[in-house]
């Protein structure tokens, strides 16, 4: 049988899974830590993330004892990976949540004819501090003399697979998140880099954008064959098999929600990203930056472990007594609010734990949920999908599920992403379509979970539309 490896390469670890190429189960696996980081400079050496995937290879006996035909690797969207001729890190990389380029984004948003509106419709996108042309912005204010040394602008996928290749390439999923690739039109936007430095060339220094099954080379030492690889999200799509009209609810460290369209999308607001994905069609995107790191915190401040921390959120009844946390502890990108910090209003002197707990649940559930109503996909007409660490969380699946009014599909595969880049690498061995494999991999496959009707979500969400509403708190955006 053949062998596919999937690699997520994410913020916290480096995971590798072992599929069958032909049915999709997993024969081996194996996992890494990174070093921890957080806002507001979130940096990580590159070259940790090879040496987590080494060690997250040796796991899973790869590829000695299982030599594969084929891996891809998916990672952590948006990260700054400057490089030298040789392809040496030249400084950390600057990750998705580092918010230190919030100035740059305000300066290149003014800088287009059209601010928003010109963003949006010239690459699918408005720029925020998550995006990787502020953070060029950033380089080029604060250290111009590494700008000056960059042979290449890599994201942490594309410099993984540089590893394994020895070429700079890249797909158009995560040039999508760049903030200088247009999805719809399918080619870089120089005229946006020169926003950043008008004197280089840039063409010179982005990778090459590969097709969806386009090989990026062979992994030397083995004859597998490379995938093009992805960004996380498009990599978690394809770990679903989402088909237009599904949404995808993940709530990890950070929150998405998006869906698979055959067409691109345009958001002069910024609120969603019109990214592609990696099958040739389009993934608009709405992403929050604070998810179970809200509920971490409030589980530590009550000295609660997860197992705890769920059932005093179910002790609590739908709405937490009036309680409403807005759960913008490290700043926000959406809405855009990279200064702003979290706040609780509501609060008595009869507050329980209980409450806090499910205020902690429901602030960061109806933060996604605000920004996901601008995708405009009717959560009754397709599939619901709940994904991330928060999806084995009795209480997140419920109040999801409660504050949609939705039935919510829980996936039995927890490594999305991974299960992604398998699919794309045994896409390409075979020579076919990523979707096509999505029957054939059971995915989406798993649980249920059934709304209970008679909790008043309207209620519920125009309380914290009112607690995000605060004069005070929209002076922070």
């Amino acid at each position: 049988m053949p062998l596919v490896v999937g690699v997520d390469s994410s913020t916290t670890a480096c995971k590798v899974q072992v599929h069958d190429a032909d049915t999709g189960s997993v024969v081996a696996t194996g996992h890494a830590a990174h070093p921890p980081t957080a806002p507001p400079r979130s940096e990580q050496d590159p070259r940790a993330w090879a040496r987590a995937f080494a060690m997250a290879c040796a796991q899973a006996d790869v590829p000695a004892a299982a030599p594969p035909a084929a891996i891809s690797v998916a990672a952590q969207q948006h990260g700054l990976v400057v490089v030298d001729p040789d392809g040496q890190p030249l400084r950390p990389a600057k990750l998705w949540n580092d918010t230190e380029s919030a100035p740059d984004a305000t300066v290149l948003l003014d800088a287009l004819e059209g601010g928003a509106a010109g963003w949006a419709t010239a690459c699918g996108s408005v720029p925020v501090p998550s995006f990787t042309i502020t953070k060029l912005h950033w380089l080029r204010r604060c250290e111009p003399d590494v700008l000056r040394r960059t042979a290449a602008v890599l994201l942490p996928h594309d410099w993984l697979t540089w590893r394994l290749t020895g070429r700079h390439t890249t797909d158009r999923g995560e040039a999508s998140g760049t903030g200088y690739w247009s999805p719809r039109e399918g080619r870089y936007r120089e005229d946006l880099l020169r926003l950043v430095d008008p004197d280089l060339d840039w063409s010179a220094l982005v990778p090459e954008v590969l097709g969806p099954t386009e090989p990026a080379g062979e992994w030397p030492g083995t004859g597998a064959v490379v995938g093009p690889g992805t960004g996380d999200n498009m990599a978690a799509a394809l770990g679903l098999g989402l088909r237009p009209g599904d949404l995808m609810l993940s709530f990890g460290t950070s929150a998405t929600a998006c869906t698979v369209s055959e067409n691109s999308s345009c958001d002069p607001t910024g609120t969603v990203a019109g990214f592609a994905d990696a099958t040739g069609r389009f993934l608009p995107l709405v992403c929050t930056m604070n998810a179970t790191r809200v509920t971490d915190t409030v589980a530590r401040l009550l000295g609660a472990d997860q197992e705890r921390f769920d059932r005093l959120a179910f002790e609590a009844p739908p709405g937490a007594g009036g309680l409403v946390l807005v759960p913008h502890l490290d700043g926000e990108r959406t809405p855009n609010r990279p200064e702003a910090t979290g706040t609780l209003s509501g609060i008595r002197g009869d507050v329980t734990e209980a409450q806090l707990a499910r205020a902690a649940v429901e602030g960061v559930v109806c933060n996604l949920l605000a920004g996901a109503d601008s995708l405009g996909v009717p959560s009754s007409e397709g599939r619901v999908f709940l994904v991330g660490g928060a999806a084995r969380s009795a209480a997140f699946r419920q109040v999801v599920a409660d504050l949609t009014g939705a039935v919510i599909d829980v996936p039995a595969d927890t490594e999305l992403v991974a299960t992604g880049a398998a699919v794309q690498a045994a896409a390409v061995l075979a020579g076919t379509q990523p979707g096509a494999l999505a029957e054939a991999w059971s995915l989406g496959a798993g649980t249920r979970t059934v709304p209970n009707l008679s909790v008043d979500r309207a209620a519920i969400r125009a309380r914290y539309a009112k607690a995000m509403a605060a004069p005070w708190l929209s002076r922070l955006s």
